[in-house]
């Protein structure tokens, strides 16, 4: 509470963190403005926008190329298709009529993949309305899919759950290795060490503090923001999975206060935290499958708790996963945990009685 800094960060990383990596996912079209000049006004070219629909796209129908223009300037529309007279006879009769598609470039993760989804439906009511039938491709096979979970494909589920992942990582070392040089430099660790306290008792205060805020935060953000903002179906057991996120706060906040006895200043805590923070989050299996990762980079993944953790909230959170089987991912960040902790301790020791 005397630390408006880190509540402002607490707040920010496990609300507005959560919802904008979940709703601004770059692969994704979702309402993308198009404005459409019709001026053939013919049965194709209402095909065509009947092709655009959402959620991926916003149609806007322009009545004139000025507006359109306009539209663009003003950063209203990131696409602007234009159908010209006689589209539809010229297409009936054999030529190669032209569409006019202009892209808002500045806008360029929906401008790169939105320009190949609209050239797509484009020639597809095109070749469908020639043909006097829509086609399907004979194939020798059947593949009937059943996806779980995520039916509709959304990707802002997926990118909820791995947000909340990613900000329990760093929460937890920041804060816990903050409060430690913070200490140092205000001169406050002193006062411990003429208390009757031992080293892993001073250290045990801090992880235990650290981890209930992260634990309480991480449960309000599940509740409130996925579950009630989002609307993100949590198909396993929550209070399994604030288990398995007590297991991993134990394991990164004694690596936030290892890392604290090594740096001698918050600047030089920071420059560690990077040179940290993002192998663990890039390398642990959240934004990148495992599987597709060289056998060197699995192998030594394995020894960070986040390797592990995401296995198991993913399992948990997304598969309803219980206990029997997720328990080898818990044991292995115990034991993770529990070697970092007697680093730490150790480290923590030495730097005790150089103070001293």
């Amino acid at each position: 509470m005397r630390d408006p800094a880190m509540l402002i960060l607490i707040f920010y990383s496990f609300t507005v963190a959560i919802y904008s990596a979940a709703t601004v996912m770059p692969e994704t079209l979702n309402k993308v403005p198009i404005a459409i000049i019709d001026e053939d006004n013919s049965q194709l070219s209402n095909r065509i926008i009947s092709g655009f629909y959402p959620p991926q796209f916003i149609t806007y129908l322009a009545s004139s190329p000025k507006e359109v223009d306009h539209g663009m300037d003003a950063g209203r529309f990131t696409f602007s298709l234009t159908i010209p007279v006689g589209f539809q006879r010229d297409v009936l009769s054999g030529k190669s009529p032209a569409i006019q598609l202009n892209v808002d470039a500045t806008r360029m993760s929906q401008a790169f993949s939105g320009s190949g989804h609209v050239q797509k439906i484009v020639m597809t009511e095109v070749t469908e309305f020639v043909m006097r039938h829509r086609t399907i491709a004979s194939i020798p096979i059947e593949l009937n899919p059943r996806i779980r979970f995520n039916s509709s494909l959304n990707q802002s589920w997926f990118g909820s759950i791995m947000e909340i992942i990613n900000q329990i990582t760093m929460l937890s070392i920041i804060l816990s290795g903050a409060a430690l040089i913070r200490e140092r430099e205000h001169g406050t660790i002193e006062h411990l060490l003429v208390m009757p306290l031992k080293p892993h008792e001073i250290m045990l205060a801090k992880v235990w503090s650290t981890g209930i805020i992260v634990l309480i935060v991480t449960a309000l953000s599940l509740t409130l923001i996925v579950r009630g903002l989002l609307h993100v179906p949590i198909e396993g057991s929550i209070p399994l999975f604030l288990f398995c996120v007590a297991l991993h706060l134990f394991a990164t906040t004694s690596m936030g206060i290892f890392m604290a006895t090594i740096s001698r200043s918050m600047p030089q805590f920071g420059l560690l935290l990077i040179m940290t923070l993002l192998p663990l989050e890039m390398l642990s299996g959240g934004m990148t499958p495992r599987e597709s990762m060289p056998d060197f980079a699995q192998f030594l993944m394995l020894a960070a708790p986040t390797t592990h953790f995401t296995a198991a909230s993913q399992a948990i959170l997304y598969r309803g996963a219980g206990f029997d089987i997720v328990w080898p991912q818990m044991l292995a960040i115990f034991i993770i945990g529990s070697a970092f902790f007697l680093l730490a301790l150790g480290r923590f020791r030495k730097t005790l009685s150089q103070m001293a």
